[in-house]
């Protein structure tokens, strides 16, 4: 099993802004398609942002133009920089890696968006 340990939630207010960090430990992570999930409570976990071995990226509608992600394959780490937060941001954002027929997740790291 590939760990990977999401960092960087909190609480923020409204318009604010945080970075959250998806470690993995050394494998083929330059390899990978990497993604951030989130799961807000009584809903389905969804897609938030993707990043291909190619830096090729999409989003979901509801944070284009707001969140960014990106990766770092020196340091085996991907990011998402999330401004403009609004309350319905509020979830937990788990990372996942996909490397061919493996897949893994984070344990996820809580955002909170309130004033």
């Amino acid at each position: 099993q590939v760990p990977l340990v999401e960092s960087g939630g909190g609480l923020v207010q409204p318009g604010g802004s945080l970075r959250l960090s998806c470690a993995a430990s050394g494998w083929l992570f330059s390899r990978s398609v990497m993604g951030w999930y989130r799961q807000a409570p009584g809903k389905l976990r969804d897609l938030v942002a993707q990043i291909t071995s190619g830096d090729s990226t999409n989003y979901a509608d509801s944070v284009k133009g707001r969140f960014t992600i990106s990766r770092d394959n020196t340091k085996n780490t991907m990011f998402l920089q999330m401004d403009d937060l609004r309350p319905e941001d509020t979830a937990v954002y788990y990372c996942r890696c996909i490397l061919g027929v493996s897949d893994y997740w984070g344990q996820g790291t809580q955002v909170t968006v309130s004033s």
